[in-house]
């Protein structure tokens, strides 16, 4: 099988979107040998951060000397980024020889084996880390916890980043619903911190942690508030979100020594592209942030008064359909000098005519501008001096690749689709 090959068949694993339960993973990896049985974990869910704490997992372990597995999603521009060992992508060879072998046990399978996408890919990330000996994985979750396939590892901690409201369709309604979801990865004698500060998800995780029987570590403000490493990522989130990787190092050490200069050397060198990043062109200043739900717009909004103070940026903004669009746009809207709105190259992006209209909704009186595409509103915003391009992960990966950030590279962006739940396929529980 050839990489091209490998895409191409992950690519056809999306018809069966997204399916809840544990089960499927389970028979996958038990045919690949439980590769995951080899290995030593640090679970991470939540609705905002939980990618950014396994990006400072992963510098600050490295540092401290140990061979780490990083699995996140989606990836901005090549399906490699998901999959990493010590910052390296898994090599385009590996991809495919493991695909292959996955694909073999997959089509041998009795009974018959369907597995989704990200089944699929989880068990190849698995057997990659296996393969390449990691001493560590800082492992994100997909969508949700409970139900998600990374869930059938048992980590060395389980960590839940801030919950808010995201993906109601297939976690639930309420912050108490999408809670009980996340702390789903919760694990007997395993302990469980989080960051989040909502009082009804920090009632559910609690009263789930008991339930579960792990230790319950909350990380709040204070903890925030004493933080003292330089962190290079920009936003106070950001602070939120190193508080509580440096809790887990903390209550970790005693298995993994990890000392106060390499936890400092750690933060400094972290890099989570898409997050607030910020890119220089000549003279213009391109801030790029894949804020894609309501807290991630209300950390964007923070961030540009704390760091560009009285600078009204040009905003590109490009949103999903199966988000909180309106109300996002209605909020980013107010903060720019003019707005082109434009396409997120998905199946499943909002028009951007509908997100001028929600812009013209907050009663903004700024120039908007309909673009088709990024390249269009890139082009057009050319001249100005700050730019900030927001609304979706998938946007940014986009952008990036217009700005030669992927320079070289083939885009595989289309492979972060999904299918949302249907009639035929039930939301996850609850309860």
């Amino acid at each position: 099988m050839t990489y091209a090959e490998a895409l191409t068949y992950l690519l056809s694993l999306q018809q069966f979107g997204f399916k809840p339960g544990l089960e499927s993973t389970r028979r996958l990896a038990s045919l690949v040998g439980n590769p995951h049985e080899t290995l030593r974990f640090i679970h991470v869910a939540g609705t905002n951060g939980k990618g950014s704490v396994c990006a400072m997992l992963d510098a600050i372990h490295r540092t401290a000397g140990r061979r780490v597995g990083l699995y996140t999603s989606p990836h901005l521009i090549r399906f490699n980024e998901r999959i990493r060992v010590d910052g390296t992508p898994i090599p385009d060879e590996a991809l495919a020889r493991l695909t292959a072998q996955i694909r073999a046990a997959v089509e041998s399978a009795s009974p018959k084996l369907e597995p989704t996408f990200f089944e699929f890919t989880t068990v190849l990330a698995l057997l990659w880390f296996a393969e390449s000996k990691v001493d560590l994985v800082a492992w994100e979750t997909g969508l949700g916890g409970r139900y998600d396939a990374t869930n059938i590892v048992t980590p060395l901690a389980s960590i839940v980043t801030q919950i808010g409201l995201d993906h109601m369709a297939v976690l639930g309604p309420t912050i108490g619903a999408i809670a009980a979801e996340k702390a789903g990865i919760f694990k007997p004698d395993v302990p469980a911190l989080t960051s989040a500060t909502d009082p009804d998800a920090l009632a559910i995780l609690e009263f789930k942690a008991r339930e579960t029987g792990c230790p319950f570590i909350p990380v709040g403000p204070l903890a925030v508030e004493q933080f003292r490493y330089d962190l290079p990522l920009l936003g106070e989130h950001q602070r939120t979100n190193a508080a509580l990787a440096a809790a887990a190092i903390r209550v970790l050490r005693f298995l993994l020594p990890v000392s106060d200069e390499q936890m400092a050397r750690g933060f400094a060198s972290v890099r989570w592209p898409g997050r607030l990043q910020v890119l220089q062109r000549g003279k213009q200043t391109l801030l790029l942030d894949g804020a894609h739900n309501r807290d991630g717009i209300a950390s964007l909004r923070a961030a540009l008064e704390r760091h560009f103070p009285n600078r009204a940026p040009v905003l590109v903004l490009g949103m999903l359909a199966d988000k909180e669009w309106s109300d996002m746009a209605r909020a980013l809207a107010p903060l720019a000098s003019r707005i082109l709105t434009t396409r997120v190259s998905s199946a499943r992006t909002i028009s951007p005519d509908d997100l001028k209209a929600a812009c013209l909704a907050s009663g903004v009186t700024r120039p908007i501008r309909v673009t088709q595409s990024v390249a269009e509103a890139l082009r057009g915003c050319s001249a100005d001096p700050f730019v900030v391009v927001t609304g979706s992960l998938y946007l940014i990966g986009e952008a990036l690749e217009v700005l030669g950030e992927g320079a070289g590279t083939v885009s595989e962006r289309h492979l972060n689709e999904w299918s949302p739940p249907t009639s035929a396929q039930p939301k996850v529980p609850s309860g």
